[in-house]
C-alpha cells in the first residue's frame, strides 16, 4: 500500500515538474520580445551619439500667382426709374428678360400728365393773346413801355413751364440706354411711386465682353496687382471652360462689409453668357517672382498650418529653427522665411534631437 502512495506521488511530482517547464519555456519568448521591443523603441534612449543625414537647401525663384474668387456682374449696373411720380401703368418686361437699346420698358398713367400739358398749353395761348393785346396798346401809347415787358416776361415764363412739363411727360416711360437685361423687377403695374424711385434694376450687356468678376483681395494681393495685368477665370456654371481676363477696375477702398479690396476682372467670353450672381474662381497672374527655399517633407517637426520648426546643422551641433511654409508639392516643401540658402538642414532622426545632442553626420 505504501509503495502505491508513493509511486502516486512520484507520478504527480513528475506531471507537475513538465507542467513548469512548459509554462516557462512559453513565457520566456515573451519576456524578450518585451524586452526587445522596449529596446527598438527608445534605440537612441541611452546612446551617446545620434547619427542623422543633412541636405543642403534648394533655392527657386517662382511667379508667385494670385489666387482669388467672386461672383459674375456686368460693367454697368443701373436702376431706372421715372422723373416724376405717379401710378405705374405697366411694365413690358420681366425678371431674367433681354432687352435691346431703346426699347420701351414701363410706364406711367398718362392721365395727370396729359391734364398737366394742356394746362400749360391753355396758359400759353393765353399769355400770348394778353402780348398781343399789350403791343398794340403799347404802339397806341396807352401801355407803357414797363407793361408791356411785363405781358412778354408773363408769356415767356407760361413758355418755360410747358417745355418742363413736356420734358417731364417725356420721362414718363422707360426707354432702355443700351442692350442688357432686368436682373430685378422693384416695383409691378399699379403701384404709386415717387420721382425717381428705382422700378427695374438692369445689366447692359452690350457685348460679351462688358461681363465682370468681381473679387476680393488683401492689402498686399491688392497692391502687388496692376491694371491690365491678365487672369484666367473658371466659373461653376462652366467647370470645363477657362476663360481669359484682365484687372479692369481696382477699388481704392476697402469693403467695410467683407474687410476686403474690389478688383475686377473683364471677362472674355465669347458666345457664353452667365448668370449675374453666379461664382468664379480667378488666377491673377503674377508679372514678379519670388524667391522660396525647397526642402523635403520629412525634415519638418512640429508643423501647425504654415508654422513649422527644423533642425539645422551649426558648429556640428543641431539648432532649431522656426520657418514660414508657402505650399506643399508631393513631398517638397517650399519655404516662404526662415532659412539661407546657405543652410544644411537635418533630414532624418529629427524626433530623437534636441539642441543638446551630440550627433554624428552621415551620408
Amino acid at each position: 500500500m505504501k509503495s502505491k502512495i508513493h509511486e502516486y506521488q512520484k507520478n504527480k511530482f513528475t506531471l507537475v515538474s513538465k507542467k513548469v517547464i512548459i509554462l516557462g519555456l512559453l513565457i520566456l519568448p515573451l519576456f524578450y520580445a518585451c524586452k526587445e521591443e522596449k529596446k527598438a523603441q527608445t534605440p537612441f534612449e541611452t546612446a551617446d551619439v545620434i547619427p542623422i543625414k543633412t541636405a543642403v537647401v534648394q533655392s527657386l525663384g517662382l511667379i508667385n500667382n494670385i489666387s482669388a474668387s467672386g461672383l459674375v456682374t456686368t460693367e454697368n449696373q443701373a436702376n431706372y426709374g421715372f422723373k416724376i411720380g405717379g401710378i405705374v401703368s405697366k411694365i413690358y418686361i420681366e425678371e431674367g428678360q433681354f432687352f435691346k437699346k431703346g426699347q420701351l420698358l414701363a410706364s406711367l398713367d398718362a392721365t395727370e400728365i396729359n391734364a398737366g400739358l394742356n394746362q400749360t398749353d391753355l396758359n400759353v395761348k393765353k399769355y400770348e393773346r394778353d402780348y398781343n393785346r399789350a403791343n398794340n396798346l403799347y404802339k397806341d401809347s396807352v401801355y407803357t413801355l414797363e407793361q408791356l415787358q411785363n405781358t412778354k416776361t408773363g408769356l415767356d415764363i407760361a413758355r418755360k413751364q410747358k417745355d418742363a412739363v413736356a420734358f417731364n411727360a417725356r420721362y414718363a416711360k422707360i426707354y432702355a440706354a443700351a442692350n442688357g437685361f432686368v436682373s430685378k423687377k422693384i416695383a409691378n403695374e399699379g403701384e404709386v411711386v415717387g420721382a425717381g424711385s428705382p422700378i427695374l434694376a438692369i445689366n447692359e450687356t452690350s457685348q460679351n465682353n462688358n461681363y465682370l468678376l468681381k473679387v476680393g483681395l488683401t492689402d498686399k494681393e491688392w497692391a502687388a496687382v496692376k491694371i491690365g495685368q491678365k487672369a484666367t477665370v473658371t466659373l461653376d456654371g462652366y467647370p470645363e471652360e477657362h476663360f481669359d481676363a484682365f484687372v479692369f477696375r481696382k477699388s481704392q477702398a476697402a469693403d467695410a462689409a467683407l474687410g476686403s479690396f474690389q478688383v475686377e476682372l473683364k471677362l472674355n467670353l465669347e458666345k457664353s453668357k452667365p448668370a449675374v450672381g453666379m461664382f468664379g474662381k480667378a488666377e491673377i497672374k503674377s508679372v514678379n517672382t519670388e524667391d522660396f527655399i525647397i526642402i523635403p517633407y520629412n525634415s519638418l517637426i512640429e508643423a501647425d498650418g504654415n508654422k513649422a520648426f527644423v533642425f539645422i546643422v551649426e558648429n556640428n551641433k543641431v539648432k532649431r529653427k522656426p520657418v514660414t511654409i508657402n505650399k506643399f508639392e508631393n513631398n517638397k516643401v517650399f519655404i516662404k522665411d526662415g532659412l539661407a540658402k546657405t543652410d544644411q538642414i537635418v533630414i532624418s532622426n529629427s524626433a530623437y534631437l534636441n539642441e543638446q545632442s551630440t550627433i554624428k553626420i552621415i551620408k
